[in-house]
């Protein structure tokens, strides 16, 4: 009995070596997945931040609630005093206001992004086989649905208070996408901010102190004609003012070349200057 045991030890000694060697060639046989592609990886961090809006549906707030409310305030409140009537004034400002509330909500990049690196996120995004940007072209991507979302909104709400855009659907569409190339763009700001500070509460008080002076010193209210010489000066070489005055003339039916140049001009500054500035942050993180 011990003899047929040993023998039978020694038949396993002896294939062991075999099945090590073919498991290794097995291992070194199979092919290791596909590198995703930049764009697939940008998509997938912005369904990301798709699906956080829809497990915290209260992120939603800042582009339903409060563009109703700034719609509904300045129309009421200032309308009669600046144009004689409010369904006077909305035919000017609620393509200002819609450039207003889009731009001030960008500010939440930056917000989510400094949430994410207080969390510890970033550390295992950083170990993934992908492109390095994708992680911050997904935040834009993702926001993306948010400013539309507060397009329709204050569209909506525009409509019902007797809005009447010359343009027509073409020239309202026209707009909101314009408005966003200059939001995604804008963005870009607060990714870097989001990576710059420490904390959330300081991004947001950073933000708010250049997006107030931006927005309301702009032709979002009142037309730059009303206005002191010096504060002309200011008003008319606004990117704010720029994109506005874009987004107004398509929406009433006219061709805007130089306002829209400009606009698509600082978009293209703002993503070639804070682009690099956020990713060389990201990298040294």
């Amino acid at each position: 009995m011990s003899t047929a045991a040993t023998t039978g030890e020694s038949q396993d000694l002896a294939l062991a070596p075999v099945r090590t060697e073919s498991l290794a060639e097995l291992l070194i046989a199979t092919e290791r997945p596909p590198r995703p592609s930049a764009l697939s990886a940008c998509l997938t961090f912005g369904w990301r931040a798709i699906l956080k809006i829809k497990h915290v549906p209260e992120q939603l707030f800042d582009v339903t609630a409060f563009p109703i409310m700034m719609v509904l305030m300045y129309t009421y409140l200032f309308g009669g005093a600046l144009a004689g009537s409010p369904s006077e004034y909305i035919q000017y400002l609620l393509p200002g206001i819609l450039v207003m509330s889009v731009v001030m909500i960008t500010m939440y990049t930056g917000v989510s992004v400094n949430t994410d690196i207080e969390k510890g996120v970033f550390d295992r995004f950083r170990t993934l086989p992908i492109w390095r940007p994708s992680t911050m072209v997904g935040y834009l991507l993702g926001d993306a649905l948010r400013y539309a979302i507060a397009s329709v909104v204050i569209l909506t709400v525009g409509l019902i208070m007797g809005f009447r855009p010359d343009g027509g659907f073409v020239g309202v569409v026209a707009g909101i996408a314009v408005l966003l190339v200059f939001s995604f763009a804008f963005s870009w700001i607060w990714t870097m901010f989001g990576l710059l500070l420490r904390t959330e509460k300081s991004v947001m008080g950073v933000s708010m102190m250049v997006i107030f002076p931006l927005t309301f010193l702009s032709d979002i209210f009142v037309k730059p004609e009303t206005m002191p010489g010096w504060l002309q000066a200011f008003v008319n070489n606004n990117p704010i003012t720029h994109c506005s005055s874009a987004v107004r003339a398509l929406m009433d039916g006219t061709s805007p070349t130089t306002e829209l140049a400009w606009t698509l001009g600082w978009a293209l500054l703002l993503v070639a200057v804070f682009g690099p500035v956020t990713m060389r942050l990201y990298n040294r993180k």
